[in-house]
């Protein structure tokens, strides 16, 4: 009589031969079953057959795996991989898992799973259902039926294709009426809705009640399903976010509440305070390197408030823009000096026309058009660089490993209001026999 080990190559040359149809039976078996077929396999088909496997379905078959098995299988898996796998399993799995991967891979995971704090990848859940759309409807519904004993975790269900790419979305009455051998592919709905892994999430909840939809799958960049969003997780998200919004904005931490200890409170915004209060000293240190200018002509002062808000709404447009290519991820590295150049263009066409605008009012008001050319060039030289440093200095920090969000907007009022005086100033000097009456 043949035994079970004498099966073991058959299965493996029949995993070889013919691998969409090996699986496909692989995931109509009972999980025991399919588990112990899977640890079968020798290390290198395994790993092509957990690529191939429904992803849900492979954490599945994994959870309860050896040691050693763990330790095997983790050092042949891609990054992708390992990051689908390691967000669908339970907790005290993933943990095994984890004691078992490479430093190397475990940076280029956390690389893949860094969504922005502010983005719906961090409040999906990845407990999804997902079958591949050449399964047919009977077949479905048998896992259907079997993942349900388990867990059901959405009323919908998620059809994709052989590389985990989204391409429709099962609706349990036609699934139902369908023909045993119906494709799932011929009876699922292609008009589906999905979310961006990296949107807000506060614009995903707008866009959630504006469809009056409950919940929605969460895609990345390449279409590939990675989890669901729902509507009451967004809303509690939203309010928890305005709420942090508000504090920050006055220097406050966005973890204070309005009982937390004098302490606490102090901890939080102390620290912020003395780094403005830093900046706000240096400044006022290159103002009072000119205060001789200044006394002599008085009008340089009423100017310099014009020059610091210039330079800073222009360096944080450049910010603005940056920043949210860096979460969106939309910087190549090969790009960032092209980036970098680009914005130091937009600041000298700025300059250019608000540094002729403002040199025209200064005419205007003073009577000396040299005051005018002093305050234009002061304007052209402040705007290049508030573009230049608006640009690069969000580059530089994540570049350090310094939070962007955090302290670019600081350095940035510092070097617009340093270089805006500098530049002002400096020209003032410079023709200050044209500007004396």
């Amino acid at each position: 009589m043949t035994n079970n080990a004498d099966l073991i190559p058959v299965v493996q040359k029949f995993f070889e031969y013919d691998l969409e149809t090996a699986v496909h039976i692989l995931e109509s078996m009972a999980e025991e079953e399919a588990a112990q077929v899977l640890k079968s396999l020798p290390m290198p088909l395994l790993v092509r057959v957990v690529k191939a496997l429904q992803i849900s379905y492979a954490a599945t078959l994994l959870q309860d795996a050896d040691e050693d098995f763990l330790r095997e299988m983790t050092s042949h898996l891609d990054p992708q991989s390992a990051s689908s796998i390691l967000m669908r399993l339970p907790q005290e799995a993933r943990e095994r898992m984890t004691k078992h991967i490479s430093e190397k891979l475990k940076g280029q995971i956390r690389e893949l799973l860094e969504y922005p704090e502010d983005s719906i990848g961090r409040t999906m859940t990845t407990d999804i259902i997902a079958l591949k759309k050449d399964s047919n409807a009977e077949e479905a519904i048998e896992k259907i039926r079997s993942l349900a004993k388990r867990r059901f975790p959405s009323s919908y269900v998620y059809v994709v294709d052989d590389d985990g790419h989204l391409t429709g979305v099962l609706n349990m009455r036609e699934l139902m009426l369908a023909a045993p051998d119906k494709k799932l592919d011929e009876i699922s709905r292609k008009d589906f809705f999905s979310l961006h892994c990296f949107m807000d999430r506060n614009e995903a909840a707008g866009e959630l009640a504006k469809r009056k939809f409950f919940a929605a799958p969460v895609v990345d960049s390449e279409n590939h399903i990675l989890g669901i969003i729902k509507a009451e997780r967004m809303i509690h998200g939203a309010q928890e976010d305005a709420t942090k919004d508000i504090q920050r904005m006055f220097g406050a931490g966005g973890d204070e509440r309005v009982f937390s200890t004098i302490g606490f409170s102090l901890k939080k915004r102390l620290p912020w305070l003395h780094i403005n209060l830093a900046t706000a000293f240096l400044a006022a240190a290159v103002v009072a390197m000119f205060d001789g200018i200044i006394a002599k002509l008085t009008i340089l002062a009423v100017f310099l408030p014009v020059v610091a808000g210039q330079g800073g709404n222009a360096g944080a447009q450049s910010l603005a823009v940056v920043m949210r290519g860096i979460v969106m991820r939309e910087i190549p590295k090969d790009k960032i000096f092209q980036l970098i150049l680009k914005e130091g263009k937009i600041g000298a066409v700025n300059g250019v026309v608000i540094g002729l605008v403002t040199a025209f009012v200064a005419w205007v008001w003073y009577g000396n058009p040299y005051l005018g050319l002093v305050i234009g060039l002061g304007m052209l030289v402040n705007l290049i660089f508030a573009g230049l440093a608006g640009a690069s200095i969000p580059l530089i920090m994540k570049k350090v490993g310094i939070d962007p969000a955090q302290s670019s907007s600081i350095i940035l009022t510092t070097v617009t209001d340093v270089l805006g005086f500098l530049a002002f100033l400096g020209f003032a000097v410079v023709f200050q026999n044209l500007l004396l009456p």
